[in-house]
């Protein structure tokens, strides 16, 4: 592995990069090599939950799913957070019992996912994808315990240049979502601004991965 691409929503199946492939219950694709899986809070259905817990579950024993998610609270749709919050935490102790990582999707709710995570005591890491807020929040996050995950953003906001470079080196992965851009431009820049080469940032990556999906 050169490249580890946290949170795709394209499978580019590329030798050197190995992506973690977003996946939902209702549309897996088995000839995905490696992925997580997870009820993202858009696409909650309350008539399809225990269906889609059912299938995660399953799928969280197999060794190539390696996370659960995405998954977390989102304060500008319609759903409504008390549904969100059901549905969060129940992926959340599915985590803890088979002790695989989860990819969050936080929109304007980092104290509730934070005062769950205390509340529960989720012991297995946990990793904010997509992070675009301040440096405030940044460490805020990282005292509680949480991995932030970049891409997009890195890419598009220039004031996001100073967040990054203050985040501790063993506390991040980088991503490229839904972006056109591949992986190797968002280490590019992430090495840029990190002022190191982008062989010291794929051993920075690579350590990560070790620790947060326990690879031996």
């Amino acid at each position: 592995m050169e490249f580890f691409n946290f949170h795709t929503h394209q499978f580019t199946n590329q030798s050197n990069i190995l992506e973690l492939v977003n996946q939902y219950p209702k549309e897996f694709d088995s000839s995905i090599p490696f992925y997580s899986i997870g009820i993202h809070p858009w696409y909650i259905k309350v008539d399809q939950i225990d269906l889609e817990l059912k299938i995660i579950e399953e799928k969280l024993q197999t060794k190539n799913c390696l996370a659960i998610g995405e998954c977390g609270l989102d304060k500008r749709i319609e759903v409504p957070m008390e549904q969100q919050i059901i549905v969060f935490e129940k992926q959340l102790a599915l985590a803890e019992k088979y002790k695989k990582p989860v990819v969050i999707h936080c929109v304007a709710a980092f104290q509730e996912i934070t005062a769950i995570k205390k509340k529960l005591k989720t012991s297995v890491p946990m990793i904010i994808h997509g992070f675009s807020k301040n440096k405030q929040l940044a460490e805020q996050l990282i005292k509680d315990g949480f991995y932030l995950s970049f891409g997009k953003y890195l890419l598009k906001n220039p004031d996001l240049k100073t967040v990054f470079q203050n985040i501790p080196n063993d506390r991040f992965f980088l991503e490229t979502d839904t972006i056109e851009e591949n992986i190797e431009q968002v280490y590019q820049i992430a090495s840029r601004y990190k002022s190191i080469t982008i062989k010291e940032l794929q051993d920075i990556i690579s350590s990560n991965y070790k620790n947060v999906f326990e690879v031996k």
